[in-house]
C-alpha cells in the first residue's frame, strides 16, 4: 500500500477524495491537510461532512494539519489536491520541489507547458512531461493535473471521434450547482432559475480540451487544432454537467458510426477505471443527471441523443461532476502515477 495525503480534505472535493479512498487497493490515507482555521483538530472536529455516506472510520482520528512540505509525513509518496487555484499556486509547487508527487484537481498550471494534464483513457503518455518537468525545474518530486469537470465529460467523447478528423466543436453546458462547491451558488441565486456564466470555464474548456488531444513528441505537447467555443450554464441539478455537443469532421461521418466509436472506445486497466468509460444511448433525451450520473460508480460518460449535422454529429454527454470530473479524475490519475513507475 502507497502512503497518501490529500490537500484540502475538508472542503467538497476533498471529502470525495476520503470517500473514493476509504477503502483503496492501493493507497492508504496517512495525511490529511486543511486551512490554519482546522489544523490541530481532528478529521471529525474539523470536517462538517456532507458526503452522500458516512464518514469512514478510518479518517475520523487523524489530526489536520498545516498544508506545507514540513506538515507533512515523509512516508507519504502521494498528495492529492482539491486545494483552491489561488492557494494551489503557492503550495504545489513548494510540495513538488521537496518531493512530494502531487495529482491535483486544482485549476493552477494546467495549462504549463511542462505540466501533465492528463485523463488516463484518453492520454496517458503525456505523463512523460513529468521527466521534461523534472528536469527543467530541478524537483524530485512532481505536479500532474486532470482538467475541469466539464472538460473531462467532453473530451472522451471527442477522442473517440477524432478519427473522423476533429475540425470544430461547439459546446452549451447544463452545470450542476456541486461544481461550484457547497457555498458556490446560493438557493436564492438558482432555484427557479438558471445562470448563463461561469466564469472562466468557457476558456478552461476551449484550451484544456486540444491541450488534452494533442501530441505529446517527448519534450512537449502540440496542441489539437480543432477549433472550440464552449457556452456555460448552471442549472438547478444537484450533481451531473449535461453537455450539448456539435462536432464538425473532415469525414463524413454517420450516427451509427458515431455511436459504435464511442461505444468501442476502451477504459483503462486501472483499479477506478470504469468497465465501460462511454456507454451510449439510441434514445433523443438520455443521458439526464438524475438517471445517468451514477453509471460506473460515477466514474462513466453517457452520450445519447445523436443526429446528424452538415458536416458532422450533434449529441449530449454527461459525467458526474464531483467523481469522474474531479476527486475521481485525481485518484484515477494516482493510480497511473503508480502503475507507470512514477511514485
Amino acid at each position: 500500500m502507497v502512503d497518501v495525503g490529500i490537500l484540502g480534505a475538508t472542503g467538497a472535493v476533498g471529502q470525495r477524495l476520503v470517500q473514493l479512498l476509504d477503502p483503496h487497493p492501493e493507497f492508504d490515507i496517512a495525511t490529511l491537510t486543511a486551512s490554519p482555521a482546522s489544523t490541530g483538530k481532528t478529521y471529525r472536529e474539523a470536517a462538517k461532512w456532507r458526503a452522500d455516506t458516512p464518514m469512514p472510520d478510518a479518517v475520523t482520528d487523524i489530526e489536520v494539519v498545516a498544508t506545507d512540505p514540513d506538515s507533512i509525513s515523509d512516508d507519504v509518496r502521494l498528495l492529492f489536491s482539491s486545494l483552491p487555484s489561488d492557494v494551489g499556486r503557492e503550495v504545489e509547487p513548494k510540495l513538488a520541489e521537496a518531493g512530494y508527487v502531487v495529482s491535483s484537481n486544482a485549476s493552477n498550471a494546467r495549462m504549463a507547458e511542462d505540466v501533465p494534464l492528463v485523463i488516463p483513457e484518453v492520454n496517458p503518455d503525456h505523463l512523460g512531461l513529468i521527466d521534461v518537468q523534472r528536469d527543467e525545474r530541478g524537483w524530485d518530486g512532481a505536479l500532474l493535473k486532470n482538467p475541469n469537470c466539464s472538460t473531462i465529460t467532453m473530451v472522451p467523447t471527442l477522442a473517440a471521434l477524432d478519427q473522423f478528423g476533429l475540425d470544430a466543436v461547439r459546446v452549451a453546458t447544463l452545470q450542476a450547482v456541486s461544481g461550484a462547491g457547497y457555498s458556490g451558488v446560493t438557493s436564492m441565486e438558482i432555484i427557479d432559475n438558471a445562470i448563463p456564466h461561469i466564469g472562466s470555464e468557457e476558456q478552461k474548456m476551449e484550451s484544456e480540451s486540444r491541450k488534452l488531444l494533442g501530441t505529446f513528441d517527448g519534450s512537449e505537447v502540440e496542441r489539437h487544432g480543432m477549433d472550440v467555443a464552449a457556452s456555460c450554464n448552471r442549472v438547478p441539478t444537484v450533481d451531473g454537467h449535461l453537455e450539448n455537443v456539435w462536432a464538425e469532421t473532415s469525414d463524413e461521418v454517420t450516427v451509427d458510426e458515431v455511436t459504435a466509436a464511442m461505444s468501442a472506445y476502451p477504459s483503462a486497466a486501472l483499479p477506478s477505471s470504469p468497465e465501460r468509460l462511454i456507454h451510449t444511448f439510441t434514445e433523443p433525451d438520455r443521458p439526464q443527471p438524475r438517471l445517468d450520473r451514477n453509471r460506473g460508480d460515477g466514474m462513466a460518460v453517457s452520450a445519447g441523443g445523436f443526429r446528424p449535422t452538415e458536416g458532422g454529429v450533434q449529441y449530449n454527454c454527461l459525467a458526474h461532476n464531483t467523481i469522474r470530473g474531479a476527486a475521481g479524475a485525481s485518484v484515477l490519475n494516482g493510480e497511473l502515477l503508480l502503475s507507470d513507475g512514477y511514485l
